[in-house]
């Protein structure tokens, strides 16, 4: 069995920041009409769920 020296072991470890690419930020889209919409529709599902919620609870 081969012995792997203490030493390359350690530069093994290193990070290599050479050989990393730098970080390209990701450009924001604009939203399209039909993701609006449906943001619409999930906020107002939101707004009667909440509202279902309290007339529940205040039926108690």
């Amino acid at each position: 069995m081969t012995r792997i020296p203490l030493a390359a072991l350690c530069l093994a470890a290193l990070p290599r920041p050479a050989l990393a690419e730098a970080f390209a930020r990701p450009i924001p889209q604009q939203q399209t009409d039909t993701a609006e919409f449906w943001f619409l529709i999930g906020s107002i599902g939101l707004l009667v769920a909440l509202a279902a919620v309290q007339w529940l609870v205040s039926r108690r």
